[in-house]
């Protein structure tokens, strides 16, 4: 496999989540382009690069589908342990002397389309609606605040600005 161009049908629609697929699509690019230089100390670099970044997305994707009430967000957390584990087991043949940069590039970039087209896109109607839920929520909170100032400001008005000075 070369290098990975996104597409806009990997698009979720979730700018963070998108924002984060791309990054790792980045990291896998650069992955392919350091293959052939057989700099171990650079390559091992970015494959913990890898490895790092994609658990912490993992970790947030995760958190996110569980407060949205994603339905398969236990399943979906599997695939993610399980991806873990294979990777962590080539980054341990790596770091053990083995020549692992192919079939992790390739792993990682067939693993990765398939996973956001199959599994990610199945919890996007969910994350969007507990989105615009929060969303409404903060805005409702913002007005509610403000609504308390503009009336406590109203008050204020009927006396000079040396009372609301010392009033308070």
């Amino acid at each position: 496999m070369g290098i990975l161009h996104w597409v806009p049908e990997l698009d979720t629609g979730i700018s963070e989540i998108d924002v984060q697929h791309k990054r790792i699509v980045d990291y896998i690019n650069k992955l392919h382009e350091l293959k052939d230089t057989h700099d171990r100390e650079l390559l091992g670099e970015v494959i913990a690069e890898t490895v790092d970044y994609t658990i912490s997305h993992f970790a947030f994707e995760e958190s996110m589908i569980e407060n949205a009430g994603y339905m398969f967000a236990g399943p979906h957390k599997k695939v993610h342990e399980l991806f873990t584990r294979k990777v962590a087991e080539m980054q341990s043949r790596f770091d053990g002397g083995e020549d692992v940069t192919n079939e992790l590039h390739g792993m990682l970039s067939r693993w990765l389309f398939n996973h956001i087209r199959n599994e990610d896109h199945g919890y996007i109607d969910s994350v969007n609606t507990y989105l615009r839920m929060v969303t409404h929520k903060r805005d409702m909170e913002k007005e509610r605040i403000r609504a308390e100032v503009l009336q406590e400001l109203s008050g204020q008005k009927k006396k000079g600005w040396l009372a609301r000075l010392f009033s308070a």
